[in-house]
């Protein structure tokens, strides 16, 4: 089914991607270093390429596929990129749909999936891209339960008209059976309260860890009035945790000596009211987990429950090394980026 979109739109490429006709002499500009080809008949100016992030390299190639295929049908992390949802590192493959009577293969960085009967398709500004519910699922489906989470709080953010019972019954409805169990686990727990990647990882990882679930935006008013929010809350101790991306320190979002005198005022001021401790983490922590462990029980947090070794193992392999962002759509919304890091790992079958 396609779907117009008006109130989506889809993020643009970070960079000018250039055919042939646009240069005089693209091999010689290819052997002499000023493009690099992003894909064949497709080049990029090659310094501001190699400035770019993993994922925007990934968004470009994205673009540039639909440069090359107008009618592709863009879906998984392809659709994700467009659409201002999680991507994690570079995936590198460009994943699109295909009917059922087409084969399903990898060629050239292009990867097709073939289904029986297509899930809802949206068009924006002329590019076809599977919708955010149906890009959820298809990530909950085949990808890390942990990603899958932050894809469909990513979904139900980006369009309000989604909803976490409606995700769980496009996940039932597929034709195919294969990852629908998976997907449950993500969906049944997505929220838009959840304001990031980092909100959504750490909160998976916290209960794979035995951790009891919070409040999510949880909002104090002071006595002067100021009102400020916090992302996770737990009144039985009096214990608020702040997922902060390192990103958001970084020089990035201004000077960065001022948010650390900002976030101190504002723990001194939530001090003063029913909260006794506020604990602060960020993708390091997450991503080898055991320091998150050691936060949140250090600051009182009783373990409630068994650890989960199986999935915090494949959270700490889909997080290895943590040298590569993550993106998750915040610049294009607004939002301050909680972004951060990974790998190609933990990319299933699908």
């Amino acid at each position: 089914m396609l779907t117009l979109f008006p109130s989506i739109t889809i993020v643009s490429s970070p960079i000018s991607l250039l055919r042939p006709d646009d240069l005089p002499h693209p091999e010689r500009a290819l052997a002499q270093g000023e493009v690099v080809r992003v894909r064949r008949g497709v080049y990029a100016p090659a310094a501001p390429w190699r400035a770019l992030r993993p994922w925007a390299r990934y968004l470009a190639r994205v673009h540039a596929v639909a440069l090359c295929y107008p009618d592709a049908i863009f879906t998984h992390e392809s659709a994700a990129a467009l659409l201002g949802m999680p991507v994690i590192g570079d995936p590198v493959t460009v994943h699109v749909l295909v009917s059922s009577t087409d084969a399903a293969r990898e060629s050239s960085g292009i990867r097709t999936h073939r289904t029986t009967s297509l899930p809802e398709i949206i068009a924006i500004g002329g590019v076809l891209v599977t919708s955010p519910a149906a890009t959820a699922v298809s990530l909950a489906r085949y990808r890390h339960r942990a990603f899958g989470l932050a894809a469909a709080d990513a979904a139900l953010r980006i369009d309000p008209a989604i909803t976490r019972e409606g995700l769980l019954n496009a996940n039932e409805r597929r034709s195919s059976s294969r990852g629908r169990r998976t997907a449950r686990w993500s969906l049944t727990r997505a929220t838009s309260a959840r304001e990031s990647v980092l909100e959504s990882i750490s909160d998976a990882a916290r209960e794979w860890l035995g951790f009891p679930p919070p409040e999510l935006q949880h909002t104090f008013i002071a006595a002067d009035g100021s009102v400020d929010r916090g992302d996770q809350w737990w009144p039985e101790i009096g214990l608020l945790g702040e997922p902060d991306g390192e990103f958001k320190y970084d020089g990035r979002f201004g000077d960065p000596a001022l948010l650390l005198r900002q976030r101190r005022a504002r723990d001194r001021r939530l001090l003063r009211q029913e909260v006794k401790a506020v604990a602060h983490w960020g993708w390091i922590e997450v991503a080898q987990v055991w320091p998150l462990q050691n936060i949140l029980a250090g600051h009182g947090l009783p373990q409630l429950y068994p650890v989960q070794h199986a999935p915090l193992r494949s959270l700490m392999a889909l997080l290895r090394p943590y040298d590569v962002l993550l993106f998750d759509g915040a610049q294009r919304r607004g939002h301050s980026t909680r972004a951060f890091e990974r790998t190609t790992g933990g990319r299933g079958n699908g």
